[in-house]
């Protein structure tokens, strides 16, 4: 176990990392920032020169891949940071100096305990993207095909495991603070964080994630997941079939190709809404370097290592939210965060229906250029305070997916309005989910699934209550204390057992008694 000095050593070094791009101004700053946090901060940034611009992303960067895995999960809480850290925290990139390739030989070949030559017929040594936790380097397999193959940096899962127990530390001290702290569920936050990261640092689960979203997302036009190849695919590398197309984020490229950039914008923010409230399963990694554009217009996704998991009901009430929005009916999404008790019941819907008017009302109809998402979730955040919302660690997620989409979507095309791009969907999502039909057939089945149990559960019953045998039942039996049951009792009470050895005494007298009765009538007889 990592002992405090060591914790404490650990956020001291990354704390001066953090002063010196002048990222701990603003928890200074901020007058909801506990009294010890900030007695923290001053320790750290002493004697360090400061920028007049603060730059989060950069620190993070610099501090190493567990903290640009927290600083992304951070950008989607502008509640936590604030509105500025949040955006700049955005342009966050998580990329790094690739390793050496002797390095990454090592690797494929360990765990395939093979030679890389008897996998591929070439493998390039230069990769084509070196990430915080893995480098992908392109490859063609001994049947000829080409490959894209994702390798796990040496020695990261070690790396991660040492970061982020700190992280744990540090988040379970600053909820113990309570107040503000405590609402603010940073130990839920980083708890999120750890399960994402050990997703992403086994890569057999990440092939499996794109396979079922690849399943999910059969028969949607112009969406595509590329191939694994399972056989050339473990728990630290990962091959896939090699996608051909232009980077989303080159827009300059789209064009020249004769893409249609509106088009496009619509296509991505519709297949994220069919992932996230059709499915409840969702690419949670949507930046632009992980979307490819095909000559056909098909947009194709890549690394699955971070995605996003929703429920049925959840869903339901996400896309209630989302169209009651757009359509401006406040007191229905006011009832909704009731009844999924996100606002305790101790505030009135009436009040939070006018809180979320604030929020919601001067965004209707303009787009995105003008007003957005972000800004939405912003003003949400900033209600939350008042009606003592705490953070819902299973949406960070898709907080942060939406976001990332907007900002896709924006680049572009800025004149896109999301709510009109979102708000036809929703509506025949909803309908299909909560109309007459969808509500009797939800019904039949629960019936039918109840009425399909019962007969297991006469069995269960049977066998926890026997019916009664042929043997009479055995007449109540007088109670009779025992020696050690006396003796086990008042250890339990604590009082001292004062016949402790009179107790021995009297049941050796009756056992030598007992003996010699026994002996003595084996000898007559």
């Amino acid at each position: 176990m990592t002992s405090k000095v060591t914790h404490i050593a650990r956020l001291l070094k990354w704390g001066r990392v953090l002063a010196r791009h002048g990222a701990l101004r603003g928890i200074e700053k901020d007058r909801n920032a506990p009294a010890p946090v900030k007695r923290l901060c001053r320790i750290a940034r002493f004697g360090t020169r400061q920028p007049r611009e603060p730059d989060y992303a950069g620190a993070f960067q610099e501090i190493g891949p567990a903290a640009i895995k927290l600083g992304q999960a951070l950008a989607t809480r502008p509640d936590l940071v604030g509105e500025g850290p949040a955006r700049n925290l955005l342009t966050l990139q998580d990329s790094l100096p690739p390793v050496a390739f002797a390095l990454i030989r090592e690797r494929v070949e360990e765990s395939f305990g093979r030679p890389i030559e008897a996998l591929f017929s070439s493998f390039d040594e230069e990769p084509i993207g070196a990430a915080s936790i893995a480098q992908v380097h392109r490859a063609v397999t001994t049947d000829g095909r080409h490959v894209a193959v994702k390798v796990l940096r040496p020695r990261i899962r070690e790396k991660f495991a040492q970061d982020v127990g700190t992280y744990e530390w540090a988040a379970a001290h600053l909820e113990a603070l309570g107040g503000e702290a405590m609402r603010l569920r940073p130990r839920a936050v980083i708890d999120n964080l750890k399960r994402w990261t050990l997703r992403e640092l086994d890569l057999r689960r990440e092939a499996a994630s794109a396979s079922e979203l690849a399943e999910a997302m059969k028969g949607i036009e112009g969406y595509a997941i590329p191939d694994i190849d399972w056989d050339r695919t473990n728990g630290s590398v990962l091959t896939v079939e090699w996608v051909d197309g232009v980077k989303m984020s080159d827009l300059e490229a789209l064009r020249a190709a004769g893409h249609d950039l509106p088009r496009l914008a619509r296509k991505l923010v519709l297949t994220f809404l069919t992932q996230a409230i059709s499915s409840g399963f969702f690419h949670a990694d949507m930046h632009q370097g992980n979307l490819f554009v095909r000559d056909d217009g098909t947009i194709v996704a890549i690394d699955f290592g971070i995605m996003g998991r929703i429920n049925r009901q959840a869903r339901l009430w996400l896309a209630e939210i989302l169209y009651g929005l757009t359509t401006g009916n406040y007191r229905r999404v006011a009832e909704i965060h009731f009844e999924a008790q996100y606002v305790p019941s101790y505030h009135t819907v009436e009040e939070f229906a006018t809180a979320l008017r604030a929020v919601g009302e001067p965004m209707r109809g303009k787009p995105v250029s003008e007003l957005s998402v972000g800004q939405m979730l912003d003003g949400l955040f900033a209600i939350t305070r008042d009606f003592d919302m705490q953070v819902q660690p299973h949406l960070l997620l898709l907080q942060k997916t939406m976001v990332m989409v907007e900002g896709l979507a924006t680049a572009l095309d800025p004149q896109i309005n999301m709510w009109d791009v979102s708000g036809p969907f929703v509506k025949d999502w909803l309908r299909d989910e909560l109309g007459p039909e969808a509500k009797i057939a939800d019904r039949l089945r629960e019936d039918l699934g109840t009425l399909a149990r019962l007969p297991d559960l006469v069995r269960r019953i049977e066998e926890k209550f026997p019916p009664k045998g042929g043997a009479p039942e055995q007449a109540p039996l007088p109670e009779v204390d025992l020696i050690w049951a006396g003796r086990s009792a008042r250890e339990a009470s604590g009082k001292p057992d004062v016949n402790h050895w009179g107790g021995y005494v009297v049941a050796a007298l009756a056992g030598g008694i007992a003996a010699w009765a026994v002996t003595y009538w084996s000898i007559l007889g």
